[in-house]
């Protein structure tokens, strides 16, 4: 006698909330052209786009439209001009109120071309439309970035900042074109590489190593550009691209990862900011780890050598003098950045360490070391033609030698060091039991 012990599977709860794909792009063309295809390919689908030119005055324009219809449009007055300001008060509400009027629809939100994917993903993890997450109505599906590779190059190499070209959204940004640019390629978990008509093949080729370089994460989506016809009334069209291809590729793909953190906090996490490749068609990436800490003043002589022939450089450090603070390198448009990530958690007590988060403890505990604890160096360069011999040979002669280290840490506390003062911690700690 048998008994049937098989159970039927549970099926899996529908999640009925409007999927949001962000579009962000610095060329504004190319990411139109993209949003239209979208939305020609897709009926079901509502764009969702803001005018930030009269930003700094307070005023914002809104638009929302179908492939054959604008559904509404109109101009919001803020009471601050900003763009952390826009999505709060502006943008997040307006996507919570479509996703319940117009269940269903999915939403397209089409970034202006200064706006950072990374200021969408924060705002949704700290604001409230109506009393509730932004995410009980709406999920974030991806994250699309546009590149128009005949521009890239100089964008990336060139030191203008919004300014230059406009598009500073207050008084006080000061950000480069290269950052922007780096920052939405590198939050991006899709890129469209988009090319105007007669694109040189080797310059498409060195610009999708080069998106890949930058985000070896995100799955690339080649897309070529016809020259675009126009109607009776000059409107253009997009018959160049394929819509429903590109709508099955970039579209209710689930690529994003809601606990992704931003660029700086990724190898904190134990997670990849880059792969090693001398070269490939004219790209380098170098990629250089050590445990060992950076001598602060030899450090700080070798910074302008060291990003005189990159791109784009980013990363964590410490340096021997600071043992406690983690530091964020970051460098783009001819700009270097070095700030404070907070605390290594081997200077904190341990029953700090549910302040942060799980990712980062598990990366912890698996590389730990026993003298340095979680201390560690990953930086990434990104560039033309880099030689990486050099680059490594210079960042090893910044590193503390044996007699040095030796010294211990109250002998690195003395060192000379330039950057003193820099990067001030929020809090103190009380005890030194976890120090090298």
């Amino acid at each position: 006698m048998s008994t049937d012990t098989t159970t039927s599977a549970l099926p899996l709860p529908v999640d009925r909330r409007s999927a949001v794909t962000v579009l962000s792009g610095f060329s504004r063309s190319a990411v139109d052209e993209v949003s239209r295809a979208l939305l020609i390919a897709d009926e079901r689908l509502l764009a969702v786009s803001h005018d930030l030119t009269g930003i700094r005055d307070g005023l914002v324009g809104r638009t929302v439209r179908s492939a054959s219809e604008v559904v509404e449009q109109r101009v919001v007055e803020l009471v601050h001009g900003c763009v952390s300001c826009t999505l709060r008060e502006d943008v997040l509400p307006t996507l919570v109120r479509l996703a319940r009027t117009r269940p269903e629809c999915d939403l397209l939100l089409v970034l202006p071309p200064a706006v950072e994917p990374e200021a969408v993903a924060a705002a949704c993890s700290h604001c409230l439309v109506d009393g509730a997450p932004v995410t009980d109505s709406v999920r974030f599906d991806s994250y699309v970035t546009v590149v128009d590779t005949g521009t890239l190059l100089d964008d990336l190499a060139g030191d203008d900042d919004l300014r230059d070209r406009d598009l500073h959204a207050a008084d006080d940004d000061h950000r480069t074109v290269a950052g922007v640019v780096v920052h939405q390629i590198e939050f991006s978990d899709t890129v469209v590489l988009w090319s105007r008509p007669g694109t040189d093949s080797h310059e498409l080729d060195r610009a999708g190593i080069l998106v890949h370089r930058l985000a070896p994460w995100a799955f690339p989506v080649p897309l070529g550009s016809l020259p675009a016809a126009t109607t009776g009334r000059g409107a253009r069209t997009t018959d160049a691209i394929d819509g429903t291809e590109l709508a099955a590729l970039v579209l209710r793909t689930g690529r994003h990862d809601p606990h992704r953190p931003g660029m700086l906090g990724l190898a904190l996490e134990g997670r990849p900011i880059a792969v090693h490749d001398p070269d490939t068609a004219g790209v380098s990436s170098v990629l250089f780890e050590t445990r060992r800490p950076f001598h602060p003043e030899r450090l700080h002589d070798a910074l302008e050598e060291l990003t005189g022939e990159a791109l784009r450089g980013r990363g964590q450090l410490w340096i021997a003098s600071q043992p406690d603070t983690a530091l964020a390198f970051e460098f783009a448009g001819g700009t270097l950045e070095l700030g404070s990530l907070g605390y290594w958690l081997a200077a904190l007590p341990v029953e700090r360490w549910m302040e942060t988060s799980d990712e980062r403890r598990l990366a912890a505990d698996l590389d730990w070391d026993p003298y340095y604890g979680d201390r560690r160096t990953v930086l990434a360069l990104i560039g033309l033609h880099l030689d990486p011999t050099a680059v490594t040979g210079l960042l090893r002669s910044c590193l503390l030698t044996d007699a040095e280290l030796a010294d211990g840490p109250a002998g690195w506390r003395t060192l000379p060091d330039p950057f003193a003062g820099c990067f001030p911690l929020t809090d103190e700690i009380t005890t030194e039991e976890n120090q090298p």
